[in-house]
């Protein structure tokens, strides 16, 4: 799931072949220091520390750094800007581009705890991974107690990747619930359905398709108990069916 670099560990010292991986990878430096950042905005915003209010402005900071980190990384696989729907197709493929329109769609709104997670979860993700490098690039040995939370965030990635679908899918309901109560805005739900099929199309990431399946054998196998009252189950099904045809085609 981490962005790749070109250049392994390097010779100078243990604080040299760190400053050196650093400078010799500036695009990924900045994409480095754009998602530790917006770890610490994301973090002050669910933990409000410095008060509610400065909860909101951590809020709208974490998701332009996140903004920011996307706009880089889109660069970065497609670094020739053309004005054409073939290269907006080719964007809309990428899941930096997918999370580009989500902090778009959410940097003006009514914060939502729920919205945060996939952000700050993907930011700590990807710079866990970074952070890394710049390790091994500075020694092989160096700081094993940093070294050892890394290595525990890695093998949860999996869980915390179905933690961050399962965000992604139930904050489309909460888009609905939002608008009805007065904090959201009319074209949110419908920009928002984009974004969920984008994310339900992704090649490098199934999770959101995986759980949207993983969710539907889970409701169908509760509504088929005959305990389930009759309505119940119908309405289940009724829902099921209208989000099955809702889904994009996935080739």
């Amino acid at each position: 799931m981490a962005d790749s670099t070109q250049n392994g560990p390097m010779p100078g010292g243990a604080g040299g072949g760190a400053v050196q991986f650093l400078m010799a990878n500036k695009l990924d430096t900045t994409m480095w220091i754009s998602r530790l950042f917006t770890v610490y905005c994301s973090a002050l915003f669910v933990l409000p520390l410095l008060g509610l209010h400065e909860a909101a402005s951590f809020y709208q900071r974490a998701l332009l750094a996140n903004a920011l980190t996307s706009a880089l990384r889109l660069h970065q696989r497609l670094p020739h800007f053309q004005l054409s729907r073939a290269f907006l197709a080719q964007a809309l493929l990428e899941d930096s581009c997918h999370y580009l329109l989500y902090s778009l769609i959410f940097v003006n709104s009514y914060p939502v705890t729920m919205s945060i997670f996939p952000v700050l979860l993907f930011s700590l993700l990807h710079a866990a991974t970074y952070t890394k490098k710049v390790l091994d690039a500075r020694s092989s040995n160096s700081l094993p107690f940093l070294r050892n939370l890394l290595e525990k965030l890695n093998a949860n990635q999996q869980n915390i990747l179905k933690f961050i679908a399962c965000n992604e899918i139930f904050l489309m309901p909460a888009t609905v619930f939002m608008l009805f109560s007065g904090q959201g805005s009319l074209l949110q739900p419908f920009i928002y359905y984009r974004f969920l099929t984008l994310r339900y199309s992704s090649r490098r990431n199934p999770y959101c398709r995986t759980l949207f399946t993983e969710l539907r054998i889970v409701v169908e196998h509760l509504i088929m108990k005959p305990s389930c009252p009759v309505f119940v189950r119908r309405l289940c099904l009724s829902s099921i069916s209208f989000i099955s045809r809702l889904a994009p085609t996935v080739a």
